[in-house]
């Protein structure tokens, strides 16, 4: 805890507010522009392939999170005291209770799609016995065992879930919350104000998908503003819960999981026209116990040694 501390002041005496907003804001808008610019960074003639085109973004999403790290590291911890150690306690990279903040962020987070497991539970109920399902000839536990193999070799092998479910999930996670939220709490903001400042520059980020509705899928305006109000709302919301357990357990684990749980998952089914009072009872049960486990799930007693008197330097020891 020695080196966190020193860690802390460090940081703090050499970060102003203004320069943590400013460079939130760059990294924000740099790894759009780098993600988008695939052709022109690496002098390629167009993609032959949505596969080819998809691995030139990751490339380039790979890059801009090292740059985001390179430029977060020369920010915050001077030269002459630049340790691993450091840098990785900094982007809350470590070992101690790792699978804590694996496993209690990702039933945290499955709470909230307690509706979308049961309709999905109940759809599967369905294919067992054959309801409405003509190309099922048998209903045995070896066609259902099939059918969920297929399922993830299908997706082992799509590039799009490769996008949502891992490249996505690291990247983003390290620019904008390993990267943004020290600069922000060592900039001088309190880290319950970072919760909710800091997913602005995420939600920042899917700005780009209003041209893309409105030029590329030929959307109308109103339509696309109700398409893309409603990415801003869900990214606020994810970022903000995202921010949250990143300060509250000290583990960027804790946020990458739940990101990938959500992107996997997608918008929460609050009803379905098939037997939908179960699946809103069981989205209501979610949400109430989800509300009542946030904190003592995330208490960061269960995630860290020795942060008696927040000894921490991100402070979220102090915290009820």
């Amino acid at each position: 805890m020695e080196a966190e501390e020193e860690l802390g002041v460090l940081t703090m005496a050499a970060m102003s507010k203004t320069t943590a907003v400013i460079t939130c804001a760059g990294m924000s808008v740099m790894y759009v522009a780098i993600l988008h610019s695939p052709t022109l960074i690496f002098q390629l003639r167009p993609p032959n392939s949505f596969n080819q085109f998809m691995i030139r973004r990751f490339i380039c999403a790979a890059f801009a999170s090292l740059f985001c790290l390179f430029l977060s590291s020369f920010l915050l911890l001077p030269v002459e005291n630049l340790k691993i150690t450091h840098l990785l306690a900094l982007y809350g990279i470590q070992t101690d209770h790792a699978w804590h903040a694996l496993i209690f962020p990702v039933s945290l987070t499955s709470l909230v799609y307690a509706g979308s497991v049961v309709l999905k539970c109940l759809l599967l109920l369905d294919l067992w016995n054959g309801d409405g399902i003509e190309d099922v000839q048998h209903n045995s536990l070896h066609d259902v065992y099939n059918k969920i193999c297929c399922m993830m070799l299908s997706m082992a092998s799509n590039v799009a879930a490769w996008r949502n479910l891992v490249v996505a999930p690291i990247t983003e996670e390290l620019v904008f919350r390993a990267c943004m939220i020290p600069l922000l709490l060592c900039g001088g903001f309190k880290a319950q104000v970072v919760i909710f400042f800091c997913p602005m520059f995420f939600s920042l980020a899917h700005l780009n998908h209003l041209l893309e509705f409105y030029i590329r899928k030929n959307y109308s305006l109103k339509k696309t503003s109700i398409a893309v109000g409603t990415q801003l709302a869900y990214t606020m919301i994810f970022g903000s819960y995202a921010s949250f357990l990143f300060i509250r357990t000290g583990h960027l684990i804790a946020p990458l999981a739940a990101h990938v749980v959500c992107n996997f998952m997608g918008l929460p089914a609050v009803y379905a026209n098939r037997k939908g009072v179960i699946v809103s009872l069981a989205f209501i049960t979610g949400t109430v116990m989800f509300v009542r486990l946030l904190f003592p799930l995330t208490s960061p007693t269960m995630y860290q040694h020795g942060i008696d008197n927040c000894q921490c330097w991100q402070g979220y020891c102090s915290w009820s």
